[in-house]
C-alpha cells in the first residue's frame, strides 16, 4: 500500500457497506468489499417473498454488478472469522488476510430465539433469501397437506398459521398470511377451503409494533383483526415444538410457525469489541467509530449508535444506508486532512404494511393509517430498491397481484430436504428428553 493510497475494507453487502463502498467509489483510495453472498438483497421485501408475491431474483441484485462502474472497488466473495485490530487485518475463511486503513464493519443481524436455538427448526425466521424461500415452501405445503389429507378420507386438522412477535416483521408476514388464505388460494382446492386458515399472532407485549406511536399500533391491531388476523398480545411463548406452540398452559396447534420475535447482531460483534450489549451490538462514539481504534467503523445492526438525545438508533436499512455514507464522507475528509464530523441521522419515518389497502406510517408529526399509507410504503419502496430491473418486476407483479388477486411466485421446492430437517429436529428433541 502506497502513502498515497490508503485501502479501506468493508465487510458486508446490505444497505450499510453498499452504501459506503458506493460513496467511496472513484476516489483515490482502494477499496475491498467482503461478503459471504454475491449479492445484495433488499431486506424489507423480504416477506414478500415469503408469501409467494414476489420471486428472490425480484429483490436481489448481484453486488459485483452494483459496484462494476467504480474501478476502485474490488468484491470478494468470503467469510470474515476474525481481527487482527492492532495489526490492522482480516482474517478470512480461506485462510488469506486482508491489510487495511480503515475498516468498516456492516456485518448486519440474524434472529434470536433467546437461548431456545431449538425452536429454530420449528420456526424459521426471516432474514435471508434463503429463509424466505423455506418459508414459503413450508406456507404451500401446509394447504398441500391438507388437501391430501382430506382427499383420503382424513381430518387434516386445523390449518392454523402462527407468526411469533409482532413487530414490522411480524404484521407483515400476518397480514400477507391472510390475503393468501382468505384470496390468492380461496378457489385453487378441491377438499379444503383455504378461507378456514387462521392467523394468529402472538405479541409479549402489550401492543404489535412497539416502536411505533400508541396511535399507529392502536390502528394496526384493528387492521389486522379487520382482515380476520387473531391478534394475542400479552402471549408469552414458552416453547415451539413439531406441530403445536405453547404460551404458558395454552397450546395452540400449528401448521407453520414462524419466527419474527428476536434479533441478534452479527457474531463479529464479539470480535471487535468485550463491551458489547445484550443484542450484541458494539458501542461506537459519535462518528460511529471504536473508541480504541478510530480506523474501525462498525455501521447498521451491529452497531449500538445512539442519536443526539441518547436514544438508540433502530434497525433501519435507512439508518445503515446513511451511516455507511456518513463513514466514508468522514474517511474521505480525513484523507483531506479535515476533521470528522458526527453522525446525525435524517429520520424519514416509518412504514409497515399490513396488506391489501392496509398500513401505518408516520412521518415526524404526520401519521398516516389505510390506503394513503399504504400507497406510500409502496411508493417509498419502489424508490429504494436498486436497480431499475428490480423496480419494473416488483411493480409489475405488486400490479398483477392487486388487479388479478393472483401471486406468481407460488413454486415448491426442495421437498425432501425439509422433511429430513424437521425430522432430525424431532430425533433430537426425543434424544435430549
Amino acid at each position: 500500500m502506497s502513502a498515497e493510497r490508503r485501502r479501506v475494507v468493508i465487510i458486508g453487502g446490505g444497505f450499510g457497506g453498499l452504501y459506503a463502498a458506493k460513496t467511496l467509489g472513484n476516489h483515490l483510495v482502494d477499496v475491498v468489499l467482503v461478503d459471504r453472498k454475491n449479492h445484495h438483497t433488499f431486506q424489507p421485501l423480504l416477506y414478500q417473498v415469503a408469501t409467494a408475491a414476489l420471486s428472490p431474483g425480484d429483490i436481489a441484485s448481484p453486488i459485483r454488478g452494483i459496484l462494476r462502474r467504480y474501478t476502485n472497488i474490488q468484491v470478494l466473495l468470503d467469510e470474515v472469522v476474525g481481527f487482527d485490530l492492532n495489526g490492522r487485518r482480516v482474517h478470512l475463511n480461506d485462510g488469506a488476510d486482508l491489510a487495511y486503513d480503515y475498516l468498516i464493519v456492516a456485518a448486519g443481524a440474524t434472529h434470536s430465539y433467546f437461548g431456545q436455538e431449538q425452536w429454530e427448526a420449528f420456526a424459521p425466521g426471516l432474514k435471508t433469501l434463503e429463509d424466505a424461500t423455506v418459508i414459503r415452501r413450508r406456507i404451500l405445503l401446509a394447504f398441500e397437506d391438507a388437501e391430501r389429507q382430506a382427499a383420503e378420507g382424513r381430518n387434516p386438522g386445523p390449518l392454523n398459521f402462527v407468526v411469533v412477535g409482532a413487530g414490522p416483521t411480524g404484521v407483515e408476514l400476518a397480514g400477507a398470511l391472510m390475503e393468501i388464505a382468505r384470496g390468492v388460494l380461496a378457489h385453487d382446492f378441491r377438499r379444503i377451503d383455504p378461507t378456514d386458515a387462521r392467523v394468529i399472532l402472538l405479541e409479549s407485549g402489550p401492543r404489535v409494533l412497539a416502536a411505533y406511536p400508541e396511535d399507529l399500533s392502536r390502528s394496526a391491531i384493528q387492521q389486522l383483526r379487520t382482515m380476520g388476523v387473531d391478534v394475542r398480545t400479552g402471549s408469552v411463548v414458552t416453547s415451539v415444538e413439531p406441530g403445536l406452540v405453547r404460551v404458558g398452559n395454552v397450546v395452540i396447534p400449528s401448521a407453520v410457525t414462524l419466527w419474527a420475535a428476536g434479533v441478534a447482531a452479527s457474531p463479529l460483534g464479539k470480535m471487535l469489541s468485550s463491551n458489547i450489549d445484550r443484542a450484541g451490538r458494539v458501542p461506537v462514539g459519535p462518528d460511529l467509530s471504536l473508541a480504541e481504534h478510530p480506523e474501525v467503523f462498525v455501521i447498521g445492526d451491529l452497531a449500538a449508535a445512539k442519536d443526539e438525545s441518547g436514544n438508540m438508533l433502530p434497525g433501519l436499512a435507512a439508518v445503515a444506508e446513511q451511516e455507511g455514507k456518513a463513514t466514508a464522507k468522514n474517511i474521505l475528509r480525513e484523507l483531506r486532512g479535515e476533521s470528522r464530523r458526527r453522525f446525525h441521522y435524517r429520520d424519514k419515518g416509518l412504514l409497515a404494511t399490513i396488506g391489501r389497502q392496509a398500513a401505518v406510517a408516520r412521518f415526524g408529526r404526520i401519521h398516516l393509517t389505510g390506503l394513503v399509507a399504504w400507497i406510500a410504503w409502496l411508493s417509498i419502496h419502489l424508490i429504494l430498491l436498486i436497480g431499475f430491473r428490480n423496480r419494473v418486476l416488483v411493480l409489475v407483479n405488486w400490479a398483477w397481484a392487486y388487479f388479478a388477486y393472483q401471486r406468481g411466485a407460488r413454486l415448491i421446492t426442495d421437498i425432501e430436504p425439509i422433511g429430513q430437517h424437521i425430522a432430525a429436529a424431532e430425533r433430537e428433541k426425543e434424544r435430549t428428553g
